[in-house]
């Protein structure tokens, strides 16, 4: 039943996410005007917006004008169904769990962002690097040191890591966004959080940039969108961090 009750609410919540990610690199508000076609400007009923299922009544097109309707609609939607049945498996204590699937929708909303318009938005990452401490407190999931040292931890090494990279290559590799992402995730996971992600992520996007080489379908100074990496490496630590550490270390779990 409760993993029932996540892959639904994990499905309106994921088309809530859609208008995010539409809007929000438009500066426009969330909230008003309401659902309505991009393209033709009509307004979308209700029962025209039911995830995934009006995806597949309307075949992928809009009732009114018969544009297009973009196939990461649907994708936002599974996957945010997916990874709140996964995080609810996980057994997380209530508010815990509360905080991760906030997190966990913000980190889906850019990466959706960040792979359209090569930008993480300030209205995501700076109000969740603001709350980080005060969540810790309240839940307790860590505390609030370690959320102030993975806030100043995670974001001073990755600006490390940009700034060494612009000596060495005399040109910008990394953007201030992944700076401030990576100082959320520190915030909300604490420092081994933040740390896990940046090297997960890493050896994610290296996987990613090799695999473009080989297929010829980018170049080394392609520019790859950073922020996807570390918010798989911060939802791949909230479901398997633990095992995976002590794999590695070959520590007991």
């Amino acid at each position: 039943m409760t993993i029932a009750i996540s892959i639904l609410g994990g499905l309106i919540a994921g088309s809530f996410l859609n208008v995010c990610i539409v809007r929000l690199p438009e500066e426009e508000s969330i909230i008003r005007p309401g659902s309505h076609c991009r393209s033709c400007n009509k307004e979308i009923p209700w029962y025209h917006n039911i995830p995934l299922l009006s995806y597949a009544i309307l075949r992928g097109r809009c009732h009114w004008c018969s544009a297009p309707i973009s196939l990461r609609y649907p994708l936002v939607e599974l996957t945010t169904a997916v990874l709140f049945a996964l995080l609810a498996e996980r057994g997380f204590p209530p508010r815990e769990l509360c905080i991760y699937l906030a997190f966990c929708s913000a980190l889906i909303v850019i990466t959706f962002i960040d792979i359209r318009y090569l930008i993480i938005p300030d209205a995501i990452s700076i109000p969740s690097i603001l709350v980080a401490p005060g969540l810790a407190y309240v839940a307790g999931h860590l505390s609030v040191t370690d959320s102030l040292i993975g806030i100043a931890g995670g974001g001073g090494l990755l600006w490390l890591f940009a700034w060494l990279y612009e000596i060495s290559r005399k040109q910008e590799g990394m953007g201030f966004g992944d700076v401030k992402l990576l100082a959320m995730i520190g915030g909300v996971e604490g420092w081994q959080g933040a740390f896990f992600s940046i090297f997960a992520g890493a050896l994610a996007g290296s996987l990613v940039g090799i695999s473009l080489l080989a297929a010829r379908r980018g170049k080394r100074d392609t520019a790859i969108p950073f922020g996807p990496f570390l918010a798989f490496g911060a939802i791949t630590y909230l479901l398997a961090g633990d095992e995976i550490i002590a794999w590695y270390f070959g520590f007991p779990r």
